[in-house]
């Protein structure tokens, strides 16, 4: 299969690309490497193209005969929304649009990378598709927009979809030393250079923290299936942890005590976020979830191995 990555030379994206070109597909990537590097997908044999993915050019040319177009290219962060709501969107919304544009042309098969963050203060707990949302950042917002794109490229233009929506992401290759860097990766390097490190409101808030490899699983299960769903699909097993478990599980594992110092809670957060993961097993029966701990061993060997 010829399969393009937008994103690909990101945390998720290479993690998949390594997959895909070991699974003997044809891998197309599309990376302006503003959050990325190219060094995650060095001596792969790609196609690699440096744009963003509102150059409609660059796109239309590399989605060129895509099976499947697999859209992982965002500008991520809740904070970072905050500081920059309108390229939050015009990356995560208007970005997603040209991606479907250039699928409706090409008939490509699209995967849809979306944020659990669309829930957002709704209380119920698991997360089930069926439920309201409330989004309560531009960053959420702009993943709820594209969802909706996507839905609406399906029913009017039928376009093959799928909306996943990813639940606190970690692993290898998650980047760290810049100000909108995720949880476990920034953890993780407080050890390694002796920092203390800041814990955003109680530590009790749960996330189901998801190891990179069981989405790269479903991506992959997905784009080789050509998988579609009238809604979305929660990415996610069900297995809720709070920050301060995982805090905890790293210190353990390393072998030493954090020094944590609390901080008060960030605009945009929400306190618990779970997902209900009925509907991903059926449709994806194979899918299954790495123990947390298991997950942050392998984490941490590839921090401390020089990444």
């Amino acid at each position: 299969m010829r399969i393009l990555v937008t994103g690909g030379a990101g945390f998720i994206g290479s993690n998949l690309v390594h997959r895909l070109c070991a699974a003997g597909h044809r891998v197309v990537v599309v990376d302006d490497l503003s959050n990325s590097s190219v060094a995650n997908v060095a001596g792969l044999d790609i196609e690699f193209i440096e744009a963003s993915i509102l150059d409609r050019v660059a796109l239309g040319k590399a989605a060129t005969d895509a099976d499947t177009i697999v859209h992982l290219a965002a500008l991520g962060s809740i904070p970072r929304s905050l500081s920059a709501p309108l390229r939050s969107h015009e990356v995560n919304a208007t970005g997603t649009l040209e991606v479907l544009e250039t699928a409706r042309g090409t008939g490509s098969h699209v995967i849809l990378a979306s944020s659990s963050s669309v829930y957002g203060s709704v209380p119920q707990q698991p997360r089930v598709e069926t439920l309201p949302v409330r989004p309560m950042s531009p960053y959420a917002a702009s993943k709820l927009s594209a969802e909706s794109y996507a839905m609406a490229y399906a029913a009017n233009f039928g376009l093959r979809v799928l909306t996943l929506r990813l639940f606190n992401v970690y692993g290898p290759r998650q980047s760290v030393g810049h100000p909108y860097a995720a949880a476990i990766p920034i953890f993780i390097d407080a050890v390694l250079t002796g920092r203390q490190i800041a814990v955003f409101g109680s530590g009790q808030q749960t996330r189901d923290f998801t190891y990179v490899d069981d989405v790269v699983d479903v991506l992959v299960d997905a784009a080789e299936g050509r998988v579609v769903n009238d809604g979305p699909v929660n990415l996610g097993f069900g297995n809720a942890a709070s920050v301060t478990d995982v805090i905890d599980t790293i210190g353990q594992i390393m072998g030493t005590t954090l020094s944590v110092e609390h901080r008060p809670p960030r605009t945009g957060d929400v306190l618990h976020s779970v997902s209900d993961p009925t509907l991903l097993h059926s449709l994806f029966p194979s899918a299954r979830a790495t123990p947390l701990n298991s997950g942050l061993t392998h984490t941490i060997k590839w921090f401390i191995n020089g990444h």
